[in-house]
């Protein structure tokens, strides 16, 4: 009796050690399940913030890109730019030279058209004559042209009219007479012919 009590008093014993073991295991399960859903979302949380950190890096290289861009293209007419100024400085380098001789040129074709019996004043202009022929091919060297003005049409870009005519021989809008000449260094004005128009 006594040693069926003993037995049923260990198995009692083996039972509760079974029992808590389970128990355990169960918390043990439960807590690695546990472990593993965590570590689950931080992964979940690791990879949505390397996702938006690599989203917000492309950002901002596309921007970076989009700016290098924008100013190379600005760099690049600047360079354009400053180009084109070097070459129309280069090519009408002597355009306020030219601007200053025209006077000059207006009074030496002005005195060449008077009239002289005198040996000694026909002597004179005819110096005058070869000093302004000489003027005016350094000016053709230099690419100044004198615009062409009686017989042609008015053009408003080339000539400035300060006078109309009514000349049956002439057709409407002709130049008729040039009271003053003008000039093109190159293909820029540098003074427009001042001319009598027909109506």
């Amino acid at each position: 009796m006594a040693e069926n009590k003993q037995e049923q008093a260990v198995e009692e014993q083996v039972e509760e050690i079974f029992d808590e073991t389970d128990v355990n295991e169960t918390q043990d399960t439960g807590s690695t399940e546990e472990s593993g859903a965590a570590d689950a979302a931080s992964d979940e949380v690791a990879e949505e913030s390397t996702g938006g950190r690599e989203a917000e890096l492309e950002q901002k290289l596309k921007e970076a890109e989009a700016k290098y861009l924008r100013l190379y293209a600005d760099f690049d007419n600047y360079r354009r730019r400053v180009k084109l100024d070097a070459e129309a400085a280069q090519k009408y380098r002597a355009q306020s030279l030219v601007t200053n001789l025209l006077p000059a040129l207006d009074n030496f074709e002005r005195a060449l058209k008077l009239s002289s019996e005198n040996d000694e004043t026909k002597a004179l202009l005819q110096g005058m004559n070869m000093v302004l022929s000489g003027i005016q091919s350094a000016l053709k060297e230099e690419g100044v042209e004198e615009i062409k003005a009686v017989g042609e049409e008015f053009d408003p870009h080339l000539h400035q009219a300060v006078m109309q005519d009514n000349n049956p021989d002439y057709g409407s809008n002709i130049v008729v007479d040039e009271l003053q000449k003008g000039y093109k260094l190159k293909d820029r004005v540098i003074r427009p012919s001042m001319v009598k128009v027909n109506q």
